[in-house]
């Protein structure tokens, strides 16, 4: 009987097409946010990884100084009225952030697994 060998996914794979860090199975969320409890391929535990809000922080930092730039740009050539600012920048911001929200917290997850982070340990140096 010949054993099989899987090659796990980038972590970049992992977060745009929603795989399991270890196997590649789908179904890294059972919605758009939540995670799945387990990998319906390895039974890997994906509640033993603390993502947090990482991808909230890192997503915020990152849409808001874009759209900041963006925003500063438009109005330094075009000076518009105040309300085009609001109608662009408020959906677009938004857009931005929750769309990748998915993106992020997948990466983020799949990043903990490859780099085998866990929380609370320290590593002394020997």
């Amino acid at each position: 009987m010949t054993e099989q060998i899987v090659t796990p996914p980038t972590p970049i794979e992992t977060a745009l097409r929603g795989l399991c860090p270890r196997c590649g199975a789908p179904g890294l969320f059972t919605n758009f946010l939540s995670f799945a409890d387990r990998c319906r391929g390895c039974d890997l535990d994906y509640r033993a990884f603390n993502v947090g809000d990482g991808a909230a922080a890192f997503l915020i930092l990152i849409v808001g100084a874009l759209v900041s730039l963006l925003a500063i740009l438009v109005e330094l050539k075009w000076s518009p009225p105040l309300v085009v600012h609001l109608l662009l920048w408020l959906p677009l911001t938004l857009l931005l952030t929750i769309g990748l929200l998915r993106i992020a917290k997948g990466l983020l997850l799949a990043l903990e697994y490859k780099n085998a982070a866990r929380e609370g340990r320290i590593v002394r140096p020997d």
